[in-house]
């Protein structure tokens, strides 16, 4: 059975300190509800209540399920894996201590605060690739920080790839899979993310389905992709154009995928993600859209 989210992300909830006014969580949590989904993901830190109570209530009270909590740390950077770890474990203990002892914590390189790389999200060349010794910390710091989170919270991670950080790259994403235990981290699949990488969705199914453990829908427009190359938007200039459109109004075969994972019996999450910024479009509309697209698919 396939349940359907949505995450703070969609209303411009992002992890960057950007200027713009988004919802508050109440407000997110309504919008999610009237919209149709069924869960979502955590959002930053204090973005939803911490007490765990607090958190189960305002949650349980309208119906909808808590999936994940995304947690970037700059895994390049052995210093920063102890906060990283920390922060990936008090996260993780917040979602188990309120009873979602189903959800994942979402690791990802802190994307957008390396300028080389949020400059060329999109279009990352070889000169721009970690070298050796960069991998040897991302490695180390994936797993001890999944491992970490595992024996303390009983939590699960799942790594998400994004553009303008070091995993970006469907070679990069092979990469980091071959050189981790499969037994410590799984893999969240974004459809966006992997496309406007340089991807495609269809093909990452097929050759990474056995860590694949949670999913995320995003469209990517290709005409934006392609102006973001012409004219050397970084991450978030491409962000702010719309490259992360509609589901549907983009180039991911949504329909395909959708056949794929069924035929595979995926049995998980698909949460929806259509990165804004703050203060972009009308987000409940285009989540009310985007889920009757999914509807269409049979979601």
């Amino acid at each position: 059975m396939i349940k359907v989210g949505n995450a703070p992300c969609s209303w411009g909830v992002l992890e960057f300190e950007l200027e713009g006014e988004t919802a508050g969580y109440e407000q997110f949590l309504k919008e999610l509800k009237d919209t149709g989904y069924e869960g979502t993901e955590l959002g930053d830190w204090g973005y939803m209540p911490t007490d765990p109570a607090q958190l189960r209530q305002e949650l349980t009270s309208r119906e909808i399920d808590l999936v994940g909590a995304f947690v970037p740390v700059a895994l390049c950077d052995e210093k920063a894996h102890a906060e990283g770890i920390e922060v990936g474990v008090k996260t993780a203990k917040l979602m188990a201590d309120a009873g979602f002892k189903d959800a994942f914590i979402v690791l990802a390189d802190n994307n957008g605060t390396v300028p080389a790389r949020t400059k060329a999200a999109g279009r990352v060349t070889p000169d721009l690739l970690l070298p050796e010794e960069g991998w040897k910390n991302v490695r180390a710091g994936v797993e001890a920080f999944a491992r970490q989170v595992r024996d303390k919270t009983g939590l699960r991670t799942v790594f998400h790839h994004h553009c303008a950080g070091y995993v970006e790259t469907p070679g990069e994403i092979e990469r980091l899979l071959m050189d981790t235990p499969a037994d410590a981290l799984g893999l969240v699949l974004d459809m966006g993310h992997y496309r406007f990488g340089g991807g495609y969705p269809e093909a990452a199914i097929k050759l990474f389905w056995d860590r694949i453990q949670h999913i995320h829908y995003k469209d990517c427009s290709a005409a934006v992709a392609a102006a973001s190359r012409e004219k050397g938007w970084d991450y978030f200039e491409s962000v702010q154009n719309g490259v992360f459109c509609e589901l549907g109004k983009g180039v991911v075969d949504f329909e395909a995928i959708t056949q794929e994972i069924r035929r595979r019996n995926y049995e998980g999450w698909i949460v929806v993600e259509q990165d804004v910024l703050p203060g972009m479009g009308s987000p409940v509309d285009c989540a009310r859209r985007n889920r009757e697209y999914l509807k269409g698919l049979g979601l």
